[in-house]
């Protein structure tokens, strides 16, 4: 069985910078230590906007740039661990599935996911993996996740919930 954590966003503009939180600052530590014992592949996405982000769709409806191509991740711990990067421009990357699937082969998986945002970034990943692996186990850990807000945090647990995603 092969094994798969995906690291979404967990990104300095998400944590304490631009959209940081108190939440996402928790998530931090217990974040590190699943990464640094984590026994198998590891992919991490990151949030990529560019210049012209106020411009776009997303920009105009939250307009705080953020995530711009270039700047600085939070990713030692991916670094000292080995990682595939996934830069994704929307919230949710369908590259992700395909670089997963050309990894397994025929072999059986399972899929963890931890970081930022749970309703946003988290629950979009989670529900395109789950669409792409319909059979496969797919988690999340939610201490090692943090919403825009605790409420929100919840909503999106319950809704993976819904979907067979375990929370």
């Amino acid at each position: 069985m092969k094994r798969f954590l995906v690291v979404v966003d967990i990104q300095n503009d998400f944590v304490d910078g631009a959209l940081g939180t108190k939440e996402a600052q928790a998530i931090i530590a217990p974040a590190v230590e699943k990464i640094n014992c984590f026994d198998g592949e590891i992919f991490a996405t990151f949030d990529t906007h560019f210049d012209n982000y106020l411009d776009t769709a997303e920009g105009r409806k939250l307009p705080v740039k953020h995530c711009i191509k270039g700047t600085r991740e939070i990713k030692s711990a991916l670094d000292r661990k080995g990682f595939t990067p996934v830069e994704k421009h929307t919230f949710g990357s369908t590259d992700l599935p395909e670089l997963i699937k050309a990894s397994t082969g025929d072999e059986e998986l399972t899929i963890e996911l931890i970081g930022l945002c749970t309703d946003i970034c988290v629950v979009s990943n989670a529900l395109i993996l789950k669409a792409s692996f319909p059979e496969a186990p797919i988690s999340v850990d939610p201490a090692c996740c943090a919403g825009v807000t605790p409420e929100t945090h919840e909503a999106a647990l319950a809704t993976m919930r819904c979907c067979q995603i375990d929370c």
